[in-house]
């Protein structure tokens, strides 16, 4: 999913069908089993009810008034609510967790999440970890705090410098460090202070519509380790494999398709079937050697979107294309499936009807990710811009997303709102 700086047909019962149930042990792919002593010690969670929480009845009762206000505020209270595949944990929690770490995964599960994503790189010695880029560490995790780790950052922290106005910076890979190192960070809030001149005030930046309320304890994981607490907490899967930031074939012998075929070889290994995973990716040269090579997890392969306005999204034509090539999900921003009528109001936008028309199933990215909504809602409301103007108007774009484009999910930083929303409809 697109990561923003801080200063991604059937009716839908019947693809909810579709939509996974699988075992899984986790079994290390390097021939060295480097990954294996590092698996997080992971207990079986007690069994626990859903948990929404306050923050869904907040947008709710924030909404303006109209219909869907009014069905949703008549969802009965006291029943019992239910994981749901309409709901994708985005990096778990991340809109108050550290994402990717095992407690924002766990919180996403507790909020009613049915699918979770770890987003895939590698580390120098070629295992698979859950990072949002490979090039994040500076911003996702305390690595700059650890001097003998930091050294290691293909750039190091340089303090801004306020008579020239050049910010802070500084640039940390998972490819910069082995398995062994990436086992000692711990995950924190994303952010970063541009206007820094201490390690301190770079890493301490988190926005304040976030929060480090949880942020004391952030387990950093392999993509193996995820497997299995996601087999645990009794959610699918849906991994994204990240574009590399290094030169690839990495090392020499580490080339796109190998990096492409390891992720498949650790659900393989694990024990998972192909049909509770949706392997997602950015690159449409993944999502063929997945349906070239292993077509049964590529049957079920995301293509994801990259557009950064309506001018770059794909014709008409592209995505029949998409759909010819055996290409059977794709999932764009939310933006790019909504837009204005001449009244107004908010409505499936031609690229979302183009789609459906072109037997696409769609997934819409990211829900909760854009803070407070009042004054239009950022990037990912672009499209819509001219009615957003609270925090319950994004209950209003996910009844349309559900109801008129008909998603078969959503991803969001807290899952408890789509859940809410799933249960309240009636959706798998």
């Amino acid at each position: 999913m697109r990561s923003i700086t801080l200063l991604r047909g059937p009716t839908l019962a019947a693809v909810a069908l579709a939509w996974l149930c699988a075992p899984v042990t986790v079994l290390a792919t390097s021939p060295n089993d480097t990954a294996a002593k590092h698996n997080v010690q992971l207990k079986p969670p007690q069994p626990y009810a859903v948990q929404l929480g306050p923050r869904p009845f907040y947008l709710i009762d924030d909404m303006d008034p109209g219909p869907v206000k009014t069905l949703l505020q008549s969802c009965p209270n006291g029943r019992k609510l239910k994981s749901t595949l309409f709901s994708i944990g985005h990096r778990g929690a991340p809109l108050q967790f550290p994402e990717h770490t095992k407690e924002s995964y766990e919180a996403a599960a507790r909020m009613g999440a049915g699918i979770m994503e770890c987003d895939v790189t590698f580390t120098q010695d070629k295992q698979l970890v859950c990072r949002h880029s490979q090039c994040d560490l500076h911003t996702t995790t305390n690595i700059l705090a650890i001097p003998e780790l930091a050294a290691k950052c293909s750039q190091p922290f340089t303090p801004a410098d306020p008579l020239s106005g050049t910010p802070a910076s500084a640039r940390c890979c998972t490819s910069d460090i082995t398995l062994d190192e990436f086992k000692q960070l711990t995950g924190k809030m994303d952010a970063f202070n541009p206007q820094a001149t201490t390690v301190a005030e770079y890493m301490q930046a988190t926005p304040t519509w976030r929060t480090d309320l949880y942020a004391g304890k952030g387990t950093l994981l392999t993509h193996a380790e995820s497997i299995e607490l996601f087999k645990q907490l009794g959610v699918k899967f849906t991994p994204e494999l990240k574009a590399p930031e290094v030169p690839m074939p990495y090392q020499g012998d580490y080339s796109q398709a190998d990096y492409a075929q390891q992720l498949i070889d650790e659900y393989r290994a694990a024990g998972v079937k192909a049909k509770d995973v949706w392997p997602q990716s950015f690159n449409i040269a993944d999502v063929r050697y997945w349906l070239a090579n292993e077509p049964a997890f590529g049957r079920q392969a995301v293509y994801l979107d990259d557009a950064n306005d309506p001018s770059q999204l794909p014709s008409a034509a592209e995505l029949q294309g998409y759909k010819a090539e055996g290409i059977n999900i794709v999932a764009p921003p939310m933006w790019a499936l909504l837009q204005l009528d001449s009244n107004n109001q908010i409505v499936p936008s031609d690229y979302a009807r183009q789609a459906k028309n072109a037997g696409l199933n769609l997934i819409a990215w990211s829900f909760e990710r854009s803070g407070p909504l009042q004054n239009g809602g950022g990037w990912y409301y672009q499209t819509v811009k001219p009615v957003i103007n609270n925090d319950g108007d994004m209950m209003q774009v996910l009844h349309v997303l559900a109801q008129d484009v008909g998603v078969i999910g959503v991803f969001s930083d807290w899952p408890a709102s789509v859940s809410h929303y799933a249960n309240c409809m009636g959706l798998r």
